[in-house]
């Protein structure tokens, strides 16, 4: 995606990443807005778009209905893990 360009808009429901893949992102992420460890509990679950905005130099962040905490985009995904509501 290009620099400040969402792939999800607000309002969309998606499927965050299981709970592989967020343990990975979690001890590999070294930057801004480090996944907490409450975080995972959410894994594989849907949730809806509340709030998109973007760290310096263009990361996507969502925060999410139901699910605490800053999500990064590369968190949210999956097979049709989006569609809008």
């Amino acid at each position: 995606m290009p620099p400040y360009q969402e792939l999800y808009a607000v309002g969309t429901q998606v499927r965050i990443a299981d709970l592989p893949a967020l343990e990975q992102f979690r001890t590999s992420w070294r930057f801004h807005h480090p996944l907490g460890i409450e975080q995972l509990a959410f894994a594989g679950k849907s949730a809806i778009v509340l709030d998109v905005g973007y760290y310096h130099g263009g990361d996507v962040l969502y925060q999410l209905i139901g699910a605490p905490g800053i999500w990064h985009e590369q968190c949210l995904g999956g097979e049709n893990a989006a569609r809008a509501v």
